[in-house]
């Protein structure tokens, strides 16, 4: 795969409540390209953190319809991928 085109897959990290609960669990949330699959998000964190994926899971998050001074507009549409490592390593995303 192309050496560019892994770092630019995964675009951050997704820091909330709910996914530092996730990482007790080895899991992590991370906002990546709307064009990029399993695969390509797999090897990203591999490289990236040096860590052994187990698991991918996406979802395609709907931007929400907006009113701004009378106008309805959209926010863009933008993909989550939820990421299984293994036992024992773990993904320091606070420092990214």
């Amino acid at each position: 795969m192309n050496q560019e085109k892994v770092l630019k897959t995964l675009l951050a990290p997704i820091v909330s409540e709910k996914t530092s609960m996730l990482s007790v669990q080895n899991q992590y949330a991370f906002k990546v390209r709307v064009d990029s699959n399993k695969k390509e998000i797999k090897a990203a964190v591999e490289t990236l953190f040096g860590v052994t994926v187990e698991n991918v899971t996406t979802c395609v998050v709907k931007g929400k319809k907006k009113i701004f001074k009378g106008k309805i507009g959209r926010r863009v549409n933008w993909k989550k991928a939820m990421v299984k490592v293994s036992e024992g390593q773990m993904i320091d995303v606070s420092a990214s």
